[in-house]
């Protein structure tokens, strides 16, 4: 009899698990980790703001002064974390550009920020201050200013030192992006997640924009660029 597997339209559907809440318990423990490193590295000199997770290609996370308004007119900054990457590395090193970021907004409310995306030695002794010792290698040596400077872990510094005592109080994130699987070379059609070849033929100039200050630029449809103010990659203009 046709249409006799059908499921009864009244029958009665799984219910959702209240106790699995994603969005509270992946921001809620972003914001226990801001307000504690807030106060354990900043004397809780940083105002609130919001944290947003990003998917940036190259980049683990940025900063970004009053990115926000609410409709009274009361601004906020962005602190962006790269969901990517949070399975990858450890737990100490996606803190680790939690603090990175939260320097960058300390500057910018309480110092001198460099001109675009320059690392100033102002940021830089305040890298070394609250535990982390810039580098644009990311490991000893590298210089401590410039365009794009990352970090290393300083031991027995005031950053691991606080990590520790979130650790101690079991302090996770609990959740993490799955890894997106290519498909095989050669597959038709497109994967969800995946991202279409965009432009013309080569040697044709198309717009690139940047995600976070809308900086825009003209290049060839196979070119990667970035915008060195918030090391973000430019990203192809719809």
């Amino acid at each position: 009899m046709a249409g006799q597997n059908l499921i009864p339209i009244h029958s009665v559907p799984a219910r959702r698990d209240p106790s699995i809440r994603p969005t509270r318990e992946t921001y809620d423990a972003l914001q226990e980790a801001y307000d504690h490193f807030n106060g354990e590295l900043f004397d809780d000199q940083l105002p609130n703001c919001i944290i947003t997770l990003k998917r940036q290609s190259r980049s683990y996370g940025y900063f970004s002064g009053k990115r926000y308004v609410r409709k009274d007119g009361v601004e906020s900054d962005e602190v962006a974390l790269n969901p990517a990457h949070f399975q990858e590395r450890s737990l100490v090193d996606t803190l680790s550009t939690l603090v990175h970021e939260m320097v960058h907004q300390w500057q910018h409310h309480h110092g001198k920020p460099g001109r675009g995306s320059y690392h100033n030695r102002q940021w830089a002794a305040m890298m070394k201050q609250v535990g982390l010792y810039p580098s644009s290698t990311g490991t000893g040596g590298g210089k401590e200013t410039g365009d794009s400077v990352s970090h290393y872990i300083m031991s027995g510094g005031r950053f691991i030192g606080a990590v520790d005592v979130l650790e101690r109080r079991g302090f996770r994130i609990p959740w993490a992006e799955v890894p997106i699987i290519q498909p095989e070379t050669g597959s038709e059609g497109t994967t969800e997640g995946t991202i279409p070849p965009t432009g013309g033929k080569s040697g044709k100039r198309i717009k690139y924009v940047c995600p976070v200050c809308k900086l825009n630029a003209l290049s060839r449809h196979d070119a990667r660029l970035a915008c060195l103010e918030h090391s973000v990659e430019m990203l192809p203009a719809d």
